[in-house]
């Protein structure tokens, strides 16, 4: 599911929500329970710094045992 920012226009907070695509129902504000809630425009990321962020993850995950972000070469390396 994807994060989306949204702006509460009852309470004037700005809050990130995991919602899907597929949902009907617009979301609750998490402080103060309204539903008027505006979706906001995201800043889309630099192209150069996902490939560095991705590799920080996989590694933290790696760290911690979770090996399902790699595909089945890499676990098998791995787990050597």
């Amino acid at each position: 599911m994807p994060l989306y920012d949204f702006h509460c226009e009852a309470c004037d907070a700005t809050s990130e929500l995991m919602v899907r695509a597929s949902d009907a129902c617009a979301p609750a504000c998490p402080k103060c329970g309204s539903s008027q809630l505006s979706k906001l425009l995201s800043l889309p990321s630099a192209p150069g710094k996902i490939k560095g962020f991705l590799a920080r993850q996989r590694a933290q995950a790696n760290k911690e045992g979770h090996f399902s972000n790699c595909s089945a070469s890499e676990r098998a390396s791995l787990l050597k």
